[in-house]
């Protein structure tokens, strides 16, 4: 049976309000819960972008049983890799073991405030895999001493670890990424059900691994109001990683989807309050081998009864997937 999960999303409410969400995603029965980690929001009408670890540690102390985790942090520009492992160490202590790590090559939207400029996507994810190791190397308790081709690591060692590392997952979207996620990573994390991403991470290591997949949705009683939301904050999704990676800032994602229509965004993205519509949606990913798949809301201000509606309606049915 696939797990559900639930996503906070920082772009579209702020801490306090997060927090309470993943509390009422908790009691609603979600399997699982996901934090976005940015510095921007995509489109300017999200209107947040809170500091995503301190949010989880309040999440971690405020929930009891619904397992956290990023998804996704880049341990490469913004954050060094030696940060990254301190701060997923903390965090699986203070969950008390229900932390995963999920890790990607990053977006130039939240990564850019560092200055140094936006590298190719190949340096990129040599970048990841460079840091996934020293993360691995710090979560085996080791003092490392690290000198490679992007990151330098003097005399790190982490005191507080728990008795289990985080697991650690990594975004796949091609071949490349899939080869490290196999290799070096617990579980697999996409974005969309594509068959060709589980074949490529099972086929370089990840068979019997975890997959997690994600997909919005807008519930709403009233259907246009789902669908005017949906196209108001969330038109960029589907621009595709190789274009949503790129882009700089908010005004660029306007830019880039000034032409998306309400009708558009709707045949993406199921809105409303139609129970099989989401089903259907997910229904891709566990056919493409998914065991998890996490459901953003859109809309900061409509979570309530869109847990209301998850805990009574939609989560028994998507459980007979």
């Amino acid at each position: 049976m696939v797990q559900i999960g639930y996503t906070m999303m920082t772009e579209q409410a702020g801490p306090r309000d997060l927090v309470g969400h993943v509390v009422g995603a908790e009691r609603a029965g979600f399997d699982f819960s996901v934090t976005s980690d940015h510095y921007f929001p995509w489109l300017d009408s999200q209107g947040h972008a809170p500091y995503a670890w301190s949010v989880l540690g309040a999440a971690a102390q405020a929930t009891d049983r619904i397992p956290l985790m990023t998804y996704v942090t880049c341990p490469t520009t913004r954050y060094h890799p030696a940060v990254v492992a301190q701060k997923a160490a903390t965090m699986q202590l203070l969950s008390q073991g229900r932390f995963r790590l999920g890790l990607g090559s990053g977006e130039n939207l939240n990564e850019h405030v560092v200055g140094g400029g936006w590298p190719a996507a190949h340096v990129r994810l040599e970048r990841l895999e460079e840091a996934v190791e020293i993360i691995r190397s710090l979560f085996a308790g080791e003092n490392v001493n690290h000198h490679g081709i992007h990151f330098d690591v003097e005399n790190a060692k982490l005191w507080d670890l728990p008795d289990t590392p985080p697991p650690i997952g990594v975004a796949v979207s091609g071949d490349r990424s899939c080869e490290i996620a196999g290799q070096l990573a617990d579980l697999a994390i996409a974005t969309e059900p594509e068959p060709a991403l589980i074949s490529s991470f099972d086929r370089h290591g990840g068979a019997g691994k975890p997959k997690i997949g994600q997909i919005p949705i807008c519930y709403d009683t009233d259907r246009d109001a789902a669908i005017a939301r949906a196209h108001d904050q969330f038109r960029w999704f589907g621009g595709g990683w190789p274009v949503n990676s790129e882009l700089p800032g908010p005004e660029a994602f306007a830019g880039a989807t000034q032409f998306v229509r309400p009708e558009d965004v709707a045949r993406t993205v199921p809105c409303g309050d139609d129970v099989d519509a989401v089903v259907e949606a997910v229904r891709p990913y566990v056919d493409a081998g998914f065991t998890e798949v996490a459901l953003i809301q859109i809309g900061g201000d409509h979570q309530a009864p869109y847990l209301e509606w998850s805990q009574q309606k939609l989560l028994p049915a998507l459980r007979e997937l």
